[in-house]
C-alpha cells in the first residue's frame, strides 16, 4: 500500500467514553458480549460442517457467517481490551491502515452475503421444487466465492484513498478503533474525494444488497399469506421478521455511519453505533438465524450423543 509522507507515525485512540469505572463495566460488559459470540459462532461453524443432515444450501452459507461474526468483532473489541486493560492506546500508522481494511473487508462479505443468504431462502420458500437444481452446491460455492472476493476487494479503493491523505497532527482518534470517518476528521487536506467515494461504494455495498434483501422478503411474506395453516404462516412470519431485524440493525447502524450528513457528526454517537453493527449484531445472528432452528438443535443432540453415547 503506497503512502503519503506524513508527519504522524501513530495514532492515540482514546476508547469508550465516560469515568474509569463506567469505562471499566463496559469493558467487562462486552467482554462476556464477546465470549458468547465466540462461541455461539464456534458453535454452528463446527455444527454445519461436522453434521452431515446439515450440509444444505442455508447451513453452507451461515458457516460463512460463522467465520465472518467470528473474525469481524475481534478486529475492533481487541483493540480495545488492549486500550482499556493493558492501558496501551497507541497504533502505528501501518497497523491502523490494517485494522480498517480489515473491518471493512469483513463488513462489506457480510453485507454481501446478508444477500445471497435472502435469495437462498427466496428460492426455498416462493419456487421450492426447483430448490434443490437451482441452489446447487457449485452455485453455492460461487456466491459465497463471490461474497468473499468483492469483500476483499472494493475496500482497497477507500483504504488507499485514505491512507495517501497527508496525517500532520493531532493525532488522536476518538474513537476504539482506527474507523474510517474518525480517521477522515484527522486529515490536513480536503477529504470530498474520498467522502464521495465512500458515499458511491455505500450505495453498492450498503443499498444494493439491502435493496435486493427487502425485494426477497416481500416476496416471500406474499407466498407466505399463501399458505394455508395458521401454525406455517405465524412461523414463517417469525422467521422473516426475526432475520429482518438483523438486517434493519446491520444494514442501519452501517448506513448511519457511513452515508450521514457532517452536522450529524457525534464521536459519542459513533461510538454507540459502532458497538452495534461490529459488536451486538454478530452475537445475535447465531440466535436469530441458528439457535432458535430445530434442525440446528437436533445437530447439536446427534453431536453429543455420539460423544457421550455407549463405546
Amino acid at each position: 500500500m503506497y503512502f503519503v509522507q506524513t508527519s504522524v507515525t501513530e495514532f492515540i485512540l482514546l476508547g469508550l467514553p465516560g469515568d474509569p469505572n463506567l469505562q471499566r463495566f463496559l469493558v467487562v460488559f462486552f467482554a462476556l458480549i464477546y465470549i458468547i459470540t465466540l462461541l455461539e459462532n464456534l458453535l454452528i461453524f463446527s455444527l454445519t460442517h461436522l453434521d452431515p443432515h446439515l450440509h444444505i444450501p442455508m447451513y453452507y452459507f451461515l458457516r460463512h457467517l460463522s467465520l465472518i461474526d467470528i473474525c469481524y468483532p475481534s478486529s475492533t473489541f481487541l483493540q480495545l481490551l488492549v486500550i482499556s486493560i493493558a492501558q496501551r492506546r497507541t497504533i502505528s500508522f501501518t497497523g491502523c491502515a490494517v485494522q480498517m481494511y480489515v473491518f471493512l473487508a469483513l463488513a462489506t462479505t457480510e453485507c454481501i452475503l446478508l444477500a445471497v443468504m435472502a435469495y437462498d431462502r427466496h428460492v426455498a420458500i416462493c419456487v421450492p421444487l426447483h430448490y434443490t437444481t437451482t441452489m446447487s452446491h457449485r452455485k453455492c460455492v460461487i456466491l459465497t466465492s463471490l461474497s468473499w472476493a468483492s469483500g476483499l476487494a472494493l475496500p482497497v479503493t477507500h483504504t488507499v484513498l485514505t491512507w495517501r491523505l497527508p496525517f500532520c497532527g493531532p493525532n488522536v482518534i476518538d474513537h476504539f478503533f482506527c474507523e474510517m470517518p474518525a480517521l477522515l476528521q484527522l486529515a490536513c487536506s480536503d477529504t470530498y474525494l474520498i467522502k464521495l467515494v465512500t458515499q458511491v461504494g455505500c450505495l453498492f455495498t450498503l443499498l444494493t444488497p439491502i435493496t435486493f434483501i427487502v425485494f426477497s422478503y416481500v416476496n416471500i411474506l406474499v407466498a407466505i399469506l399463501k399458505i394455508n395453516t395458521a401454525k406455517g404462516k405465524e412461523r414463517a412470519f417469525s422467521t422473516c421478521f426475526s432475520h429482518f431485524i438483523v438486517v434493519v440493525l446491520f444494514y442501519g447502524s452501517a448506513m448511519f455511519m457511513y452515508m450521514k450528513p457532517r452536522s450529524f457528526h457525534s464521536p459519542k454517537n459513533d461510538k454507540i453505533i459502532s458497538i452495534i453493527y461490529s459488536i451486538l449484531t454478530p452475537m445475535l445472528n447465531p440466535i436469530i438465524y441458528s439457535l432458535r432452528n430445530s434442525e440446528v438443535r437436533k445437530a447439536l443432540m446427534r453431536i453429543i450423543r455420539r460423544k457421550h453415547g455407549p463405546r
